[in-house]
């Protein structure tokens, strides 16, 4: 992400209360007679807004609409050190002086507040990945509640995830809920009215309009899916995962960003298309999870003076900078300083990525890439590969926020008895953190504030190698060993945590009691 680009979650708040508490809008559901229909079934919205130009007002549209739209909060628990000293050679000196903690860090309560909208009867909510998210760094997601426009409040499940397009899909438990429709944001034009429902700042049901300023924008944060709608209708923090009507009802995005150099709308808001939308959440509702085309490469830009030495048109292609061993670009014989043109019959541009066109084949799908090469074309058949989790592809922070139950399965396969999340130990990995990238194990992505593990000084980035002395390759291999110890009655397993420069200690981890 960008400088400046920011998510749009309600600021995260330590302990007490949200900034103005649970103030969703109290509206009136007035549903139809007779069999459940969506709010903006054709017709409805059609009847309440003049087909030519935008109408004197919003309101009868609103009205439509906006119970559909929900308040999306957490619950979180999240570590605080008490100790001023601690992670310093002074840490053990003075952190017995910190009161009754004993200069411990200590659990408390957070909270976090987003938007979200149902798209069936029978309970489905989409929203931003980052709403449901822990807001910072040690904190772990309890629960995630959904009010209603008219304040009945629901337990959330969270069904599935795809941080890679921040999107996310929830489930509550009723009937006869008010619903809204998923539009096509491919017939959207530049100059079109539209408008947001949401929750700025805990103010619930607020609703702001605009016009779309472009579409198919692309933010400057890469991969593969940087592509938005953007509009000037105010978005601020909370409008996260809240939806973008046009003047038909349909939505057409899912609000997710904002571009301010203060954290407030300054006119530039970003929407998830709902065209790009909506095969990943049909996916995420079946259980599953998105899989996305692969080639395996480290790309960059032309810059003017990089295509003129390579001898390529101006805006045409991008410069394969790295080629990861194994993966499909090197299978098919792509090499390091090749400038890939087409993929697949289509144009590598500024604006259709290698990455973006790449991310959109079907794995396993066999397909001809065209690049110039010493500065003749050449074309090579390429069986695409599958997209790893975002953190596997040489993206891993070990300062980043940790992450919220329920992920993926590959990245978030640490045992809850033991309170640690772990995902795959790849060479890029290895080469952020600072060990050897022959390193054979896992590395710690998330660990529980309240478990022993955080206790025994277990964080985001360290290296498991083995448990109970058994060497682990895969999260495949750390839960089924965490998971026998368990079974076989022992009350801690022994892990060996290799950190940064490939120091290694043992350490017995205790599992939840």
């Amino acid at each position: 992400m960008t400088k400046g680009t920011t998510p749009v979650r309600y600021a995260y708040a330590i302990t007490s209360a949200l900034l103005i508490g649970g103030a969703s809008a109290a509206l009136v559901l007035q549903n139809p007679a007779g069999a459940q229909t969506a709010q903006n079934e054709p017709g409805a919205i059609q009847a309440a807004v003049p087909r030519a130009g935008a109408p004197m007002s919003f309101a009868d549209m609103v009205a439509k609409l906006q119970p559909a739209v929900v308040n999306i909060s957490t619950t979180q628990r999240v570590q605080v050190q008490t100790n001023p000293f601690a992670g310093t050679p002074f840490g053990d000196l003075f952190g017995g002086q910190q009161g009754g903690s004993g200069g411990r860090p200590v659990t408390r309560q957070a909270e976090s507040l987003g938007s979200g909208f149902l798209i069936s009867a029978d309970g489905y909510v989409v929203t931003n990945n980052h709403v449901i998210s822990a807001g910072q760094r040690g904190a772990v997601v309890e629960s995630i509640k959904v009010t209603l426009a008219d304040r009945r409040e629901y337990t959330a499940k969270l069904i599935g995830r795809d941080p890679a397009t921040d999107l996310a899909v929830l489930k509550i438990e009723g009937t006869n809920l008010p619903f809204v429709r998923l539009g096509d944001s491919n017939q959207s034009r530049v100059g079109d009215w539209v408008i947001a429902i949401g929750n700025p700042y805990g103010l619930g049901g607020s609703v702001t309009a605009g016009i779309i300023s472009a579409l198919s924008r692309a933010t400057g944060q890469g991969g593969p899916l940087d592509r938005f709608i953007q509009t000037d209708a105010s978005i601020n923090r909370g409008n996260s995962g809240g939806p973008l009507f046009d003047l038909n009802g349909n939505v057409i995005g899912i609000n997710s960003q904002i571009l301010s150099p203060t954290g407030g709308n300054v006119g530039i808001g970003f929407a998830i298309p709902s065209t790009e939308a909506k095969p990943i959440i049909d996916t995420l509702m079946k259980g599953s999870s998105v899989e996305r085309g692969y080639l395996g490469v480290g790309i960059q830009p032309l810059t003017d003076d990089l295509a003129k030495s390579f001898g390529v048109p101006k805006g045409k292609g991008e410069l394969i900078s790295r080629v990861e061993p194994g993966e499909a670009a090197a299978k098919a014989g792509i090499k390091q300083g090749d400038v890939v043109v087409k993929i697949d019959g289509k144009d590598v541009t500024p604006d259709q990525t290698l990455s973006y066109l790449a991310a959109r084949v079907v794995p396993g799908t066999r397909i001809p890439i065209e690049l110039i090469r010493d500065g003749k074309p050449v074309t090579v058949q390429v069986t695409v590969g599958k997209r790893p989790p975002e953190e596997q592809i040489g993206g891993f922070d070990p300062d980043a926020d940790e992450g919220a139950p329920g992920g993926d399965d590959a990245t978030q396969a640490g045992p809850a008895s033991l309170g640690i999340s772990v995902t795959a130990l790849t060479p890029q990995i290895a080469r952020t953190i600072g060990v050897d990238p022959a390193t054979k194990g896992v590395v710690v992505v998330g660990v529980d504030p309240a478990s022993d593990a955080a206790q025994k000084q277990l964080t985001r980035g360290l290296v498991i190698t083995s448990v109970n002395r058994q060497p682990i390759e895969t999260p495949a291999d750390f839960a089924r060993l965490v998971n026998a110890a368990k079974a076989s009655g022992a009350e801690s397993v022994v892990l060996y945590i290799m950190a940064r420069g490939g120091v290694g200690t043992y350490r017995a981890v205790e599992f939840a009691r």
